[in-house]
C-alpha cells in the first residue's frame, strides 16, 4: 500500500478559487528523502488515537538528526490551446489534436530543506519524524510563507475529521517556527522509499537478470510467480494511493501533484491573495469549459484524476521494464502527444517493443482490465473521468484480474 506524503492541496470554502497547489519537482534528493512511502499495510485502517491529538508546536520537544535531501519547486501550467472563438462549441478531443502540447514551466524560488528526528518529550517521545523545512518569509519571500501555512493547515484540517485519520496520509505530528522565521513541519516518519525508488529497483533488476540470463532460466514457475508478485506489489501501492485522493476528494481537497516522486498539496485559506497559487489550475479549467464554480471544482477533482492516471502509467510500466527502456517523461510523451491519449493505439505500438511485453502484459490482466481503467482516468474530456472511489472500485484495482 502507497501512502500519500505530506503537502497539499485545497481548503474546505465551497469556491473554486479555494482550491489551489503547487506542483513540485524533486531536485536533489537522497535515496532517504521522498514524499511518497510503502508500508506493508494492506488495508485503509485508522491511525492510532494518540495521534488525533493537539499538535506538538514547541521546539523544545523535537531532537534533529541530520540532513538527508533538499528539493525545489517547478511551476508548471499545461492547458490546451483551444482558439479563443471556439470556446463554449461542442467539438470532439480530436478537432483540436496537439492541444495537450502547451505548458509553462518555470523554476520555483521556494527550497526546501529535509532532516531525520524524533519527538523527544511528551506520550509520542521516540516517534521518528522527517522534517520538512520551509525558508520562511524573510528568507523565501511571501509564497515560501504561504507554502508552509497552506501545508499545515491542510493536514490539520484532514487530521481532525471526526471519522478518524486514514493511514493513507501522512501524520503531522506537529510543528514550529525559529527566531531567523523558517517554518519547520514534523510529520511521522512512516518510511524513506517512494514509487520511483521501488520502480528503478525493480527496473534495474530486470536489467540485471537479463544480462546474467536469468530470464532465460529453466524454472518458469519461479519467472511467473516473481512476476505475480510484482503485480500483485503495484496494484497495492496504488490502492493506497487511491484511498488517499479519496479521503481527501470526499474532504473538499485536491492532491494536483501526483507522481512518483513527490505529493505537494496546497491549498489557500490566506490572508495574502488566496488565489494567486490557484491561478494555473482555473486557467485549465476555463480553457477546458468549465465556466461555474461546480464545473470549475468537478474539473480540480478531474485533474487529480488524471495525474494519477499518469502514475499508473508509470507503475504499469517501469518496474516491468529494463532499466532505461521507459521513463516517467517518455512514457508520458508517448500518451499524450504520440498516441493523443489513445491506449488502444498505444497498447498496439507497445505489443511490438519486446522490451514493454511484461508491461503490456500486466495492463492485459482480466481481458485488458488495465488498459480499460488506464483510459477512463486519461480521458480527454474532463468531464468523463472517474471520480477516485470508482477508480478503487474497478476490478483491476480490487485485484480480481490477478
Amino acid at each position: 500500500m502507497a501512502m500519500l506524503v505530506s503537502s497539499s492541496s485545497s481548503s474546505s470554502s465551497s469556491s473554486p478559487h479555494s482550491l489551489s497547489f503547487t506542483r513540485s519537482l524533486h531536485n536533489a534528493l537522497s535515496p532517504f528523502s521522498i514524499t511518497f512511502t510503502l508500508t506493508r499495510s494492506h488495508s485503509p485502517k485508522r491511525a492510532p488515537p494518540s495521534f488525533k491529538a493537539t499538535l506538538i508546536t514547541n521546539s523544545d520537544s523535537f531532537q534533529v538528526g541530520r540532513a538527508i535531501g533538499s528539493y525545489g519547486f517547478m511551476n508548471v501550467t499545461s492547458y490546451s490551446a483551444f482558439p479563443s472563438a471556439l470556446e463554449g462549441n461542442d467539438y470532439s478531443y480530436a478537432d483540436f489534436g496537439a492541444g495537450l502540447k502547451t505548458q509553462d514551466v518555470g523554476e520555483g524560488s521556494v527550497k526546501i530543506r529535509l532532516y531525520e528526528g524524533r519527538v523527544s518529550q511528551g506520550p509520542l517521545r521516540g516517534t521518528p519524524v522527517i522534517f520538512k523545512v520551509y525558508p520562511g518569509k524573510r528568507a523565501g519571500g511571501i509564497e515560501a510563507d504561504m507554502m508552509a501555512a497552506n501545508e499545515l493547515n491542510a493536514h490539520s484540517f484532514l487530521q481532525s475529521n471526526s471519522k478518524g485519520i486514514v493511514q493513507n496520509l501522512v501524520l503531522l505530528v506537529g510543528g514550529f517556527e525559529t527566531i531567523t522565521g523558517e517554518q519547520w513541519l514534523a510529520f511521522r516518519d512512516d518510511g524513506k522509499y517512494s514509487a520511483a525508488d521501488y520502480a528503478k529497483f525493480a527496473s534495474d533488476r530486470v536489467s540485471r537478470d537479463r544480462a546474467s540470463g536469468e530470464l532465460s532460466s529453466w524454472n518458469r514457475f519461479e519467472q511467473e510467480q516473481s512476476i505475480k508478485r510484482k503485480q500483485i506489489f503495484v496494484i497495492k501501492l496504488l490502492q493506497g494511493a487511491m484511498r488517499g485522493l479519496a479521503y481527501m476528494h470526499d474532504n473538499n481537497r485536491l492532491h494536483q501533484s501526483l507522481g512518483p516522486f513527490s505529493v505537494m498539496l496546497n491549498y489557500s485559506e490566506l490572508e495574502e491573495d488566496p488565489r494567486s497559487l490557484a491561478d494555473g489550475l482555473w486557467r485549465r479549467a476555463t480553457a477546458a469549459g468549465a465556466f461555474t464554480r461546480m464545473e470549475k471544482r468537478a474539473f480540480a477533482i478531474a485533474d487529480d484524476i488524471y495525474e494519477a492516471g499518469l502514475l499508473f502509467a508509470y507503475m504499469a510500466f517501469v518496474p516491468f521494464c529494463e532499466a532505461g527502456a521507459m521513463d516517467g517523461l517518455a512514457l508520458q510523451r508517448l500518451l499524450e502527444n504520440t498516441f493523443q491519449l489513445d491506449l488502444e493505439a498505444t497498447r498496439e505500438y507497445c505489443m511490438e517493443d519486446d522490451r514493454l511485453a511484461k508491461a503490456v502484459e500486466f495492463l492485459d490482466l482480466g481481458d485488458g482490465a488495465g488498459w480499460e481503467l488506464l483510459q477512463a482516468m486519461l480521458n480527454a474530456d474532463f468531464r468523463k473521468r472517474p471520480i477516485a472511489q470508482a477508480v478503487l472500485n474497478h476490478r483491476f484495482m480490487t485485484g480480481d484480474v490477478l
